[in-house]
């Protein structure tokens, strides 16, 4: 029997601007809370009451971001972690899109509360803080916007996608829509007298909140499961192997054990003169195959 393995398991290189950014936006989000909360209580407005609570689980969801970014650094080179660490990043996007996930629910049942139980509402005063809010999330959108981008879609291995960063960049979305959507209903309430607008506004945002975390679980539970492979790919280098003169795949396992980072447990029967070797070098093809363990049985 024959093996030949390559090992690679360091997925956090270029993580650490990402890091940073979101150490920034986590402060302009705190002190956009402290603000919120403490204007939505001196001028009575559950909006922003609502909106200051809402940008704080934001801020515990930034909070996990951080904490994965900073344990998955720490193990990336503990051997307890056999396929190493690329798995943190996608576990804390998981994590924040609950929390968003929750975050939209809470946002609805107040949505709710209020058309059956309205409350008087200081408008000029909530808006002027609501934009202020708005500023602050469209800042910290632009901060996190390149960096989430640039490893969205860049072309080597070591720029992949962030699911921590993405998580992050949606939260600063959500809080986004929310104040707009504040600012829409409280600027009709106080032209028009429509106070109903900004409960109706709460459960659309909800909406989407949702959908967008309904998106990201998809896209993390996925990987988290091993289950998010596309099929093609297996079906691709068993093709690729069983082409080769004498050559049967008797076992094939693709996984992630990062985002574009797969492995590849590959067993194959033969008889011809075939080597681990010469089978690996027949997966360079293959894109992001980066831990291949290759066995080869005589017939």
């Amino acid at each position: 029997m024959d093996r030949c393995e390559l090992h690679q398991h360091d997925f956090h290189h270029g993580h650490e601007r990402g890091e940073r950014q979101v150490y920034i936006v986590l402060a302009l989000t705190i002190v956009t809370m402290v603000v919120e909360i403490f204007a939505g209580f001196i001028f009575n407005s559950m909006a922003l009451t609502a909106d200051g609570w809402h940008m704080g689980t934001h801020a515990a969801a930034f909070g996990i971001t951080i904490f994965a970014y900073r344990y998955a650094r720490k193990h990336a080179k503990n051997p307890r972690f056999s396929f190493g660490t690329g798995k943190v990043s996608v576990l804390g996007g998981f994590a924040s899109a609950v929390a968003l996930g929750v975050v939209a629910l809470l946002m609805a049942v107040e949505s709710i509360h209020r058309i059956i139980e309205p409350q008087e509402i200081r408008f000029n005063e909530a808006i002027g803080v609501a934009v202020l809010g708005l500023i602050v999330n469209l800042a910290s959108a632009l901060i996190l916007k390149d960096n989430h981008r640039h490893h969205g879609h860049g072309h080597d291995h070591h720029h992949h996608e962030d699911h921590n960063l993405k998580a992050a960049y949606l939260h600063v979305l959500a809080d986004a829509l929310t104040s707009v959507a504040a600012i829409i209903a409280l600027t009709f309430g106080s032209i028009f007298g429509w106070a109903i607008l900004d409960p109706v506004m709460g459960i659309v945002g909800s909406l989407v909140i949702t959908k967008w975390a309904i998106g990201l679980m998809k896209e993390t539970s996925g990987i988290l499961l091993d289950g998010s492979v596309n099929p093609e790919v297996p079906e691709s280098i068993r093709s690729i192997v069983e082409a080769e003169s004498g050559c049967r795949v008797t076992d094939l396992h693709v996984w992630a054990v990062a985002p574009e980072h797969l492995a590849l447990i590959l067993s194959v029967e033969t008889t011809e003169s075939h080597t681990a070797a010469s089978i690996k070098e027949l997966l360079t093809a293959i894109p992001h195959l980066i831990h291949i363990n290759v066995e080869v049985h005589s017939a």
